[in-house]
């Protein structure tokens, strides 16, 4: 594995808002500047921050050994987007409260889709080779996205089902996504129930989809489930 240079750090106004990301570029000699990487946008979790070891975790595998661009974005009242930094129970609890409340979807869609506006304008992006990876809250955001944006051409989703209201929006947008997924679910997930979950996934119009159970509760994905979505993500990008 290659050591992965320090990302590069973004902040974007949209509609008025901060919206605070990062991008990881692979290190490349000056005899090929001119190549385009994959990319590979992730999610984070309801309780974290685009710097956090979820995010690592995924861009250390796929920027160090595989040649892959990763980026993210803080959440709703995640990250750098707070006044004061915070993670843990307090912002998962301010995140529940803001899901509950219905307004969050389409303003993280239109943080999203400016953030891949502007990582398009880098000269080493490819912008036919986009995948998108979030489990958890990035799933309750990361569907919408999927659906509506056909510049991302796969998914890795999961942790997240119907069984958390409000569901209607996920409902709408899961039966617009035709691309390949690959959807995970924890064995012993206390948040989300097996029948929220399947649920969810049923709704996914793709023909291309695999559902994958892990041993575990609801924690960032390691070990074989952590694998499964890299091997995921390279069959569609590469």
């Amino acid at each position: 594995m290659h050591p992965i240079s320090s990302p590069i750090d973004f902040v974007l106004e949209v509609n008025q808002r901060k919206v605070p990301f990062c991008l990881w570029v692979p290190q490349q000699p000056n005899t090929e500047s001119s190549k385009k990487f994959p990319l590979v946008l992730v999610g984070h979790g309801g309780s974290g921050h685009k710097k956090s070891q979820l995010v690592l975790d995924i861009a250390q595998i796929l920027v160090g050994q595989h040649q892959i661009a990763v980026a993210a974005i803080d959440g709703p009242v995640h990250g750098d987007r707070r006044e004061v930094f915070n993670d843990g129970p307090i912002v998962r609890q301010e995140f529940r409260d803001l899901w509950q409340s219905g307004n969050s979807v389409d303003t993280m869609l239109e943080d999203w889709q400016a953030s891949i506006d502007h990582l398009l304008k880098q000269p080493n992006i490819d912008p036919n080779r986009i995948a998108w990876y979030g489990i958890s809250m990035g799933t309750a955001y990361g569907l919408p996205l999927v659906a509506a944006d056909a510049r991302i051409k796969a998914s890795a989703l999961g942790m997240w089902g119907t069984c958390r209201t409000p569901n209607e929006r996920l409902i709408q947008d899961a039966i617009k996504v035709t691309t390949p997924v690959l959807f995970q679910t924890k064995q012993d997930d206390e948040i989300f129930t097996k029948e929220g979950q399947q649920h969810l996934y049923d709704l996914i119009a793709s023909s291309q989809k695999e559902l994958r159970s892990y041993p575990g509760g609801h924690t960032d994905p390691k070990t074989n489930q952590l694998d499964d979505i890299v091997e995921f993500l390279i069959s569609q990008l590469k």
